[in-house]
């Protein structure tokens, strides 16, 4: 079968997760017992009759000064990178918090280039024709440009935006080709087993914490 009969049976799909968004977004919402959430479950669990998952893109960055949470956040990228995930990281960028209060300054970071490595990746992926639709898990109207200019230079190509909890952006819904809202059931019934077995026969096991 060639590749064109191939594309008209199925709609090729490629998922972009603003980790950190998705993560935030979880918290608020009390999900903090979801975190050992498995992306390719989810990803498949939010594609329709006729769609083909073609790959999952997890954007991040390494987490620093704290041992414990790096340890945590290494553990979780080996399930997903064993599940075939692709890791693109970002960086934190160190800055300053003042308290409005009391004047008192303290170090602080804010994690950068999420929202331009996702973008890049999309448009990169849409001239490779890489996907008939982009899905993007993310609330962030930083992304609304690149997903507009998808749709201005591709129009056989659509994104669709699957929010976060907590996440909802009127910017970013009107410029979509589809928005839906990740529920707690789908959260829930998307996680890694407590362990997970690497193809070397190492055991990753769910952090004590996320429980």
């Amino acid at each position: 079968m060639d590749r064109a009969s191939i594309h008209s049976e199925r709609e090729r799909v490629i998922v972009y997760v603003d980790g950190f968004n998705l993560y935030f977004g979880m918290i608020e919402a009390g999900l903090s017992y979801c975190k050992w959430l498995n992306l390719t479950a989810l990803a498949q669990s939010l594609l329709k009759p006729g769609q083909l998952l073609a790959d999952v893109k997890y954007f991040t960055s390494k987490v620093g000064n704290n041992p414990e949470k790096q340890k945590r956040q290494r553990t979780y990228i080996e399930a997903l990178e064993e599940q075939g995930v692709q890791i693109h990281y970002g960086h934190y960028q160190k800055n300053s918090v003042e308290c409005n209060r009391c004047g008192h300054i303290w170090p602080g970071y804010n994690e950068k280039m999420t929202d331009v490595n996702s973008a890049t990746q999309m448009i990169i992926d849409a001239y490779r024709d890489n996907f008939d639709m982009a899905m993007l898990i993310s609330g962030d109207s930083d992304l609304v440009p690149p997903i507009m200019a998808i749709h201005e230079n591709f129009p056989e190509k659509r994104v669709c935006v699957m929010f976060p909890p907590r996440r909802h952006s009127s910017a970013v819904a009107m410029v979509a080709k589809g928005s839906y809202t990740i529920g707690r059931k789908k959260l829930v019934e998307s996680q890694f087993p407590s362990e997970v077995k690497k193809r070397d026969g190492y055991i990753l096991r769910k952090p004590k914490d996320w429980k």
